[in-house]
């Protein structure tokens, strides 16, 4: 779910050698039609999950400049690089582990038990498939196949954004700490 068509794929391959380097992780990569297309890279760091402003700069400037001379996309473009931001999509499976507990939504490939949207809590990951108790339904824990599962994300609830400002300001002191000459207002979110 990282990416959905082939042109994504070839931009994920060109992102990710060149995110790692940065210390990032690539969380999602999608081409997006329009009067001008939009390569929308979405990325965190993979040492705490969060995304500066200096961050995406890095990867947007590295990315540039490979993809002017790979050239995936033949026509004008516009690159857009950015954090997931709370309401993060899911897009490996690791995320439906790292994320449970959480309210979200899931969108599938093809109808189970006549629907292809489920809203709730997720209850971890068992064998490729991703548990969830569903919203409004007493006892009722879906289990749906990681493969199936075309677009998820999770859902803003007071609990995430406590969670996501917990996370920005350890990453604060952290930085901090590791560099004194760093203000706070340099590490903000992007």
């Amino acid at each position: 779910m990282k990416t959905k068509t082939n042109i994504d794929e070839r931009i994920l391959a060109l992102a990710e050698p060149i995110a790692v380097d940065l210390g990032l992780h690539i969380v999602r990569i999608r081409v997006m039609a329009g009067k001008r297309r939009t390569v929308q890279v979405m990325a965190e760091r993979l040492s705490d999950g969060l995304m500066n402003v200096e961050n995406c700069a890095d990867l947007s400037r590295e990315l540039s400049a490979i993809m002017e001379v790979e050239d995936p996309i033949a026509e004008a473009y516009m690159l857009e690089v950015s954090s997931p931001g709370l309401d993060r999509p899911l897009t490996d499976l690791e995320d439906f582990t790292k994320y449970e507990g959480y309210l979200a939504r899931l969108e599938l490939d093809r109808l189970v038990e006549g629907r292809k949207r489920f809203r709730g809590v997720l209850a971890g990951v068992e064998e490729g498939h991703v548990d969830i108790n569903l919203d409004g339904e007493t006892d009722s824990t879906a289990s749906i196949p990681f493969e199936w599962i075309a677009e998820a994300k999770l859902l803003i609830t007071d609990e995430l954004i406590k969670k996501g400002q917990e996370a920005k300001e350890a990453a604060q002191k952290k930085s901090v700490a590791d560099n004194p000459e760093t203000t706070p207002e340099k590490e903000g979110d992007a």
